[in-house]
């Protein structure tokens, strides 16, 4: 990260041009009286704003203005006071894995009913179990230790809540925020680090190998309105994936996803964050067959956002229209990759201005996949290491037996600033993610 910031730096300076920062989100009050916290989504900021500001917690009034260092103490403010405007001021690292005395929780201590991994790879090896649906006591098992991590690590979300990081440390370990059929929410400053699961569960049936899936998105919006997610980092942090063991041939994997935008989900903007080291990052819309929830909706903007070493779903599109602009995608050599812009059913994806850094060995055309046949997108001034390319054009080239149309079938109108793609490496490399709020 720290290289990239000083590239960025140099790319100003080689062009001549300033770092500006973020715009300030609301009407500039004193820079004395300033207070993140207060900040709300401003008027033509993306989706998000389409039906005014959105505006989190920033009405609370003392009694509702909560500062939270602990698991138990973030929990509480979350379910304090039903129906009134909140804000949550997170300060520290708070990890969702400790029990009400803060006392931490390891995977063996939410294990239960005779649960243990090696048990459970011995009774459902597939040369043995072969491919049917894990089932019995073990299975039986496995989810009721699962759902004792569930009952620690998952926390709800009400509406009318700014949640967001004091200073520059602020950090959930371990949890996911579930914003579950609720409208008017912020989430701000926080790094988001290390949300795994204890117990995946191994599909015999997912792929042509099988595979394991877990639970625990670090922010999930399942049928919400009107969500600002701003400057805020997902990682993977101290257990990446890449160290993890494989069974049955597959990858243990303990993530979900970083941002998930499902079931009815609506009104989203997610600018300024940077999603780090992980595989299946940012899902919208997760099924092909949620099109009576999902049709009309999950309309969300990405922009100003960096992507660095994530393999897949930056982002992953079933249904919804989709604005992707001014975001930096980069990838080290080396780095786990399967592609950027997924293409899905009814999906109607805008992909302009961005910035793409690949390494040696991958090319333009693995930017974007399709999973669904007459499937269109948009895509337009796009820059890949700094040289235009039409990324649509090559994908077409490589793939001519699955080809995507040329067109979303809507044109994006709510977009605060649009930057050329030449400094967006630059801008994002400096300004997005966790710490880096703007001062006003």
């Amino acid at each position: 990260m720290k290289s990239l910031r000083r590239l960025a730096v140099l790319g100003c300076a080689a062009f001549g041009l300033g770092l500006l920062p973020p715009a300030a989100a609301v009407a500039e009050p004193a820079a004395a009286s300033w207070d993140p916290a207060r900040a709300v989504l401003r008027d033509g900021d993306g989706w998000g704003s389409a039906e005014g500001p959105v505006t989190g917690g920033s009405a609370a009034d003392a009694a509702h203005d909560y500062t939270v260092t602990t698991r138990e103490e973030l929990a509480a403010a979350l379910a304090a006071d039903p129906g009134a405007p909140r804000i949550i001021r997170v300060r520290g690292t708070i990890d969702a894995n400790t029990d009400p005395t803060g006392a931490p929780l390891s995977c063996a201590d939410y294990a239960t009913d005779g649960y243990r991994l090696d048990a459970y790879l011995a009774a459902y090896d597939p040369d043995t179990w072969g491919d049917a649906d894990p089932s019995g006591p073990l299975e039986e098992a496995r989810a009721a230790s699962e759902a004792r991590q569930r009952a620690r690590v998952v926390l709800s979300v009400p509406s009318d809540t700014t949640i967001v990081g004091e200073g520059r440390d602020a950090r959930l370990l371990g949890a996911t925020l579930d914003v579950r059929r609720r409208e008017n929410v912020i989430v701000r400053n926080l790094t988001f680090e290390d949300t795994f699961d204890c117990f995946p569960q191994w599909d015999p049936t997912d792929g042509e190998l099988g595979a394991w899936n877990s639970e625990y998105d670090s922010l999930v919006l399942y049928g919400s309105r009107r969500v600002w997610v701003d400057h805020n980092t997902f990682t993977d942090g101290r257990r990446p994936d890449a160290d993890q063991p494989s069974y049955f041939g597959r990858p243990f994997q303990q993530h979900d996803g970083q941002l998930d935008v499902v079931r009815g989900s609506d009104l989203v903007t997610a600018s300024w964050n940077v999603f780090t080291e992980h595989d299946k990052t940012l899902l919208i819309g997760n099924g092909d067959g949620a099109g009576a929830d999902d049709r009309g909706r999950l309309r969300v903007t990405l922009h100003h956002n960096l992507f660095h070493n994530v393999n897949s779903r930056t982002p992953r599109v079933r249904f919804g229209q989709v604005d992707v602009y001014n975001n930096h995608f980069v990838q080290d050599p080396g780095a786990a990759y399967s592609y950027y812009w997924g293409v899905g059913l009814e999906s109607a994806l805008v992909a302009e201005y961005n910035a793409v850094t690949l390494p040696e060995g991958i090319t333009p055309a693995e930017v974007i996949r399709r999973w669904n046949p007459g499937t269109s997108m948009t895509e337009h001034g796009n820059r890949v290491d700094g040289r235009p390319v039409d990324l649509l054009a090559a994908y077409n080239a490589a793939n001519p037996d699955a080809p995507i149309g040329a067109g979303a079938g809507w044109t994006p109108t709510l977009r605060s600033r649009v930057d050329h793609p030449v400094v967006v490496p630059a801008l994002v490399g400096v300004w997005a993610g966790a710490g880096r709020l703007p001062t006003r």
